[in-house]
């Protein structure tokens, strides 16, 4: 190559010709990295053609854009606020409580009108009937939004309360209803319900809300809801005798819960 490269041959390097061989655009390469007259030239040559190649790069994004249309928004179905009280996979989880309460009551219908009285499965179920919501509170498995809110300043055991409140507030009442029509006063079962709740909630600090609350979901069907089919008879922790001792279950958990509040904002 001659001691500077030729007009031509740099208009093309500045141009980006693809059909310059490898071993001239090689030595063209060498050469500019030593002359800082044909850097200079090159930059002259690049201007115009920089330009040109910008004005038609903003003509192409300004047509597309006019082209486009207006992005939809889309609205939450939940406003953000409400992520305090409820997860946004609580809802299946309602569901599928509420109709296994139903299922319960059918049964139990079903049953008395044969003339046969065996332990209502309402009254049975009814202890753990808020588990199955109570698992979806602070978990990250099944809360997309999980790592979010654990990062927020409300995070931790009054977050986990106020999801659990909405699920007592929507799984008791059908309780009610349903013990109510099959002639099981709630004074059998809702202290046993409030226990399991706060008992859950205290194990959730060790092993996790879900697996704290299937446990004692499944322990309870173990020991008392399958024997109980089985002999046919009402467990005695579902009489009115066993309601001191399930208040002061209760109690004592609420006691061993709260001083250890804080440990649910380090929970995953």
């Amino acid at each position: 190559m001659s001691a500077h490269i030729p007009v031509r041959a740099l208009g093309r390097y500045a141009a980006g010709d693809q059909g310059i061989a490898p071993d001239v655009l090689w030595a063209m390469e060498t050469h500019l990295e030593q002359c800082a007259d044909c850097r200079a030239r090159l930059a002259d040559a690049s201007d115009g053609d920089t330009m040109a190649l910008l004005a038609a790069v903003w003509v192409k994004v300004d047509a597309a854009l006019s082209a486009a249309e207006p992005a939809t928004v889309r609205r939450r179905w939940m406003p953000a606020r409400s992520v305090r009280w409820v997860t946004p996979v609580l809802v299946p989880w309602l569901v599928t409580t509420v109709l296994v309460v139903l299922v319960a009551l059918g049964f139990d219908l079903a049953v008395a009108g044969r003339g046969v009285a065996p332990p209502s499965l309402v009254v049975l179920l009814a202890p753990v009937a808020p588990l199955l919501g109570v698992a979806t509170a602070w978990t990250g498995r099944l809360d997309p939004a999980h790592e979010l809110v654990v990062a927020t300043a409300r995070a931790g055991l009054g977050m986990v309360l106020r999801r659990t409140l909405v699920v007592l507030v929507v799984v008791i009442p059908v309780l009610a209803v349903a013990g109510w029509m099959v002639g099981a006063s709630p004074a059998r079962w809702l202290m046993p319900c409030l226990a399991f709740t706060a008992g859950a909630l205290a194990l959730g600090k060790v092993v996790g809300l879900p697996r704290a609350a299937w446990g004692l979901a499944l322990l309870w069907a173990t020991v008392v809801v399958g024997p109980s089919i089985v002999t046919a008879r009402l467990p005695v922790l579902l009489t009115e005798a066993a309601l001191p001792g399930w208040a002061a279950l209760t109690v004592v958990v609420a006691l061993v819960l709260v001083p250890r509040r804080s440990g649910y904002a380090e929970l995953r």
